[in-house]
């Protein structure tokens, strides 16, 4: 995906030619389930606005796909599993395979990083 200065020469450079081809040009593109073609017009215009100077709040901190707000809550599934989304986890920049100790106090539940230090807040 062009970003910047990239970004604006390649708008320039393509002139005038449809939005889907505009956003598909600068790579702004992801593939669905079904393996089909999704155009991602929101992130194209959000780049093509920071490019040209202007930045539309938090630079994304605190949200989730499709930019929804995160709401920092979980919920027990029917499983019995607590899920901490995908979201929370880029955010934290976690791995697949990354391992956490499970500290419970009296209303809460801490995640420490094996071989990390317990920080108390």
């Amino acid at each position: 995906m062009l970003t910047g200065s990239d970004l604006l020469a390649k708008v320039k450079e393509l002139g005038d030619v449809s939005k889907s081809d505009l956003v598909r040009s600068c790579g702004y593109v992801s593939t669905k389930k079904d393996g089909g073609e999704r155009l991602n017009f929101t992130a194209f215009y959000e780049a093509l606005l920071e490019a040209k100077g202007l930045s539309l709040g938090n630079d994304g901190v605190g949200r989730g796909k499709g930019g929804r707000k995160l709401s920092y809550t979980a919920t027990v599934q029917g499983n019995g599993n607590l899920l901490v989304g995908k979201a929370y986890t880029a955010m934290l920049d976690l791995k697949p395979g990354d391992e956490f100790e499970i500290k419970l106090g009296r209303k809460q539940v801490r995640l420490i990083p094996v071989g990390g230090e317990d920080e108390e807040e």
